[in-house]
């Protein structure tokens, strides 16, 4: 086979190495930006579709959330305000959880 430079080099494709319509997409552009408002759909079960067989009937184990990922990121500044509210809201539950435990406690 042919190897890239030679073919690029050829006066026939020369114009392939210019044209941006044939440059590849940066990586940082492949996915879509969403923010915050849609960042539920990751992790909501309306969402998640199982698939048991592809668009030509084979067998797979697949799911849409997959899919989700691959083509959709969260804004930048999005992504680190929901990494804080995590970590905020796993706080709040634990900390329920430490007065529940209390209460449980004092009340037997």
């Amino acid at each position: 086979m042919s190897s890239q430079e030679e073919i690029l080099s050829d006066g026939r494709f020369s114009c392939v190495a210019r044209d941006p319509r044939f440059w590849e997409m940066p990586e940082k552009e492949r996915k879509v930006k969403i923010d915050k408002r849609f960042r539920a759909m990751f992790h909501d079960k309306k969402f998640k579709l199982r698939y048991t067989v592809d668009k030509r009937g084979r067998p797979v184990n697949f799911s849409s959330t997959e899919n989700l990922r691959k083509f959709y990121a969260l804004s930048e500044s999005d992504s680190d305000l929901s990494e804080s509210e995590e970590h905020a809201e796993k706080r709040k539950k634990q900390k329920k959880n430490k007065k529940a435990k209390g209460k449980a406690e004092t009340d037997s």
